[in-house]
C-alpha cells in the first residue's frame, strides 16, 4: 500500500533530533511523489512551528522541501494558499523523465509524427504526440517514448497487452495516444483528458430512391390511385353505356357512318382498348359516333391529360432524389449497400467480438460472409469505393473526411450520412492507475485545450463532416435499375404480344 500517495494526509510534528539533512535523509527511501501531501512541523522557537511540505519529483531523485507556512498558539495553522493544491504548485518538473508509451501500427509513421505527411495514417498518434510535447513543456518534463503497435487487449492468459500493458506494469507513467474507453479498462489504467473528439463510424451516400423501392409507385398518395382507376371505370362505363345507346339507335333507325372516322363497336374490349390508350396518352383509332360518346371520350383524355403529366413530373424528381430508408444498423443490415471497413487494429478486435445480435450480424454477413476474405481496406481505398459504388464505410470520420474533402466532387459531398456502430466515447488520453502525475498532468491537459492549441492540432489533421453547398448542380443519370419496372412491363408485353402472335398463327392453320 502506498501510504504516502494521495489521497492519505501527514503531519509530521520533529521533536528537535532532526535538522532539515537528516529529515531528507530520512525521507530519500520513500516513495512520496508529487501527489503526497506530506508535511513536517519544525520548531524554530519556543511555540512556533515553520511548516515543511516534502516530496520528490521521482522515485530516484532528492528530496524536495517547500516552506508553506507556520503554527502558533495565537494564530494556529497559517498556509500559503498559492501552495494549498500540490497539483498547481508542483507543476515543474524540472526536466523529469516521463516514460510515454505511444501506438504506432506503421513503421513509417516513426518518420511523419509532426510534418502531416500522410495524415490519414496512424492520425490520432500523431495529433496526441504534438499534444504529449506540448505536454512536456507545461510540466517541464523530458518524455521518453517507447513504441507499441496496439493500444492494448486482453490476451488467452487474461494479460494485457500493448500500451495498456505497459501501463498496467508500470513501464510507462503515460499512454501518449488516446483510446477508448471501456469498461473492463477502468479498473486497471486512469483517463485524464479526453483529446481527440473523433468517433469511427458507417459512412454512406444515401442511395437513390429507385434503388431502394419502386418509384413508379411513389407519384401519387394511395387515395390518389383509387380516384384514378375509380375515374377510369366510370368514364369507361360511361362511355360504354352512351356507345350502346348509340349502337342501338343506329340499327334501330338503319343510319350508316358516312364520315372517314372508324366508328367505336359496342363492346368492352374496345372500350378497355379506348380507356388504356387514354391512360397512357396514346389516343385511339376510333371514335363514338354520338355528340354523347364524343364529349365523354374528350373528358376522359383531358382528364387522363393532366394526370399523366403531373406523374411524368414527380417520376423525374424521384428519380433523382435520395432516399431516406437507412437510418439504423439493423437498416444498414437489410439494405443492398455493401459493407467495408477501415483496416486498423481496434476495428479488428471490435468487429469480431461484437456481440449485440445486429452488431454480429453485420459482422458475419457484411463485413465477413462465411468462405469471403474479411471486408477490410485501406482508407483511401474505402473512401474510393465510397465515391463510386453503392457502399458504406466504417471508418474514423476526422481523417476519412479529409479524403472526401481532397477527391469528392461538390455535389458528391451531398447526402453523406452516418450509423455509429462502436458503443465507445471519444477516445481519452491515459495514466498509469493511481498515477502520482494524474492531477498534474490533468491540468496540463486542460490549460492546453483553453488556450486552443489543443483545437489547432487537433484540425491541423481532422476535417469536419464536408457540408453541402451545391446540390442542384448534381447530374443524375439514369440507369437500368431505374427502369427496372418500365423495362420489365416492356418485356412481359413483348412476350405476352408474341405469345398470342403464335396462338393465332396456330388458330389460323387449324381452320
Amino acid at each position: 500500500m502506498q501510504l504516502f500517495s494521495s489521497p492519505y494526509r501527514w503531519i509530521l510534528i520533529n521533536n528537535q533530533s532532526f535538522n532539515k539533512g537528516a529529515i531528507k535523509n530520512t525521507f530519500s527511501a520513500l516513495n512520496i511523489l508529487v501527489d503526497s501531501e506530506v508535511m513536517v512541523a519544525n520548531p524554530t522557537s519556543e511555540n512556533f512551528y515553520t511548516l515543511h511540505k516534502i516530496y520528490k519529483r521521482d522515485t530516484t531523485l532528492p528530496v524536495v522541501e517547500d516552506e508553506v507556512g507556520f503554527w502558533k498558539p495565537e494564530s494556529g495553522f497559517v498556509l500559503n494558499k498559492s501552495k494549498l493544491v500540490n497539483a498547481r504548485y508542483r507543476n515543474n518538473l524540472m526536466g523529469t523523465v516521463l516514460r510515454t508509451c505511444i501506438v504506432i501500427t506503421y513503421n513509417d509513421s516513426l518518420n511523419h509524427l509532426t510534418d502531416r505527411r500522410d495524415a490519414h495514417i496512424d492520425t490520432i498518434t500523431k495529433v496526441n504526440y504534438v499534444l504529449m510535447q506540448h505536454i512536456g513543456d507545461v510540466v517541464n518534463a523530458s518524455l521518453k517514448y517507447s513504441m507499441q503497435n496496439t493500444w492494448g487487449y486482453k490476451n488467452e492468459s487474461s494479460q494485457w497487452t500493448g500500451m495498456i500493458g505497459e501501463l498496467q506494469r508500470q513501464e510507462a507513467d503515460v499512454g501518449g495516444t488516446a483510446l477508448f474507453v471501456t469498461s473492463d479498462r477502468v479498473p486497471i489504467i486512469d483517463y485524464i483528458a479526453m483529446t481527440t473528439p473523433s468517433r469511427s463510424k458507417f459512412v454512406f451516400r444515401q442511395p437513390k430512391l429507385s434503388y431502394v423501392t419502386n418509384v413508379y409507385v411513389l407519384p401519387f398518395h394511395w387515395t390518389v390511385w383509387i380516384s384514378l382507376f375509380a375515374l377510369i371505370a366510370v368514364t369507361s362505363i360511361a362511355l360504354y353505356g352512351a356507345n350502346k345507346w348509340e349502337w342501338y339507335t343506329k340499327r334501330f333507325a338503319k343510319i350508316e357512318n358516312k364520315s372517314n372516322t372508324a366508328e367505336l363497336q359496342d363492346s368492352w374490349a374496345e372500350i378497355l382498348v379506348l380507356a388504356f390508350g387514354a391512360t397512357c396518352q396514346q389516343g385511339s383509332a376510333s371514335v363514338p359516333y354520338s355528340h354523347a360518346g364524343r364529349i365523354i371520350m374528350i373528358l376522359m383524355f383531358i382528364a387522363l391529360m393532366f394526370l399523366y403529366t403531373s406523374y411524368s413530373a414527380n417520376i423525374v424528381a424521384l428519380l433523382q432524389s435520395p432516399s431516406n430508408s437507412i437510418q439504423s444498423l439493423s437498416d444498414l443490415l437489410h439494405s443492398r449497400l455493401d459493407v467495408g471497413v477501415d483496416d486498423t487494429v481496434f476495428n479488428h478486435f471490435y468487429f469480431p467480438n461484437a456481440t449485440e445480435p445486429v452488431r454480429r450480424a453485420l459482422y458475419l454477413q457484411k463485413v465477413a460472409p462465411p468462405g469471403q476474405q474479411p471486408r477490410f481496406y485501406s482508407m483511401i481505398e474505402g473512401v474510393k469505393r465510397l465515391r463510386s459504388d453503392h457502399f458504406a464505410f466504417h471508418m474514423e470520420t476526422g481523417v476519412g473526411y479529409k479524403i472526401v474533402l481532397e477527391t469528392f466532387e461538390e455535389h458528391e459531398k451531398c447526402g453523406l450520412q452516418e450509423i455509429q456502430f462502436l458503443q465507445v466515447p471519444d477516445p481519452w488520453i491515459a495514466v498509469q492507475k493511481d498515477s502520482p502525475y494524474k492531477e498534474m498532468l490533468k491540468i496540463g491537459f486542460r490549460k492546453i485545450q483553453e488556450s486552443g492549441i489543443q483545437s489547432r492540432e487537433y484540425f491541423m489533421l481532422y476535417t469536419k463532416k464536408p457540408t453541402c453547398t451545391n446540390s442542384a448542380s448534381s447530374f443524375v443519370s439514369v440507369g437500368i435499375v431505374d427502369c427496372y419496372l418500365a423495362a420489365a412491363v416492356l418485356f412481359g408485353g413483348i412476350i405476352f404480344a408474341s405469345i398470342l402472335f403464335l396462338l393465332e398463327i396456330g388458330c389460323s392453320r387449324n381452320r
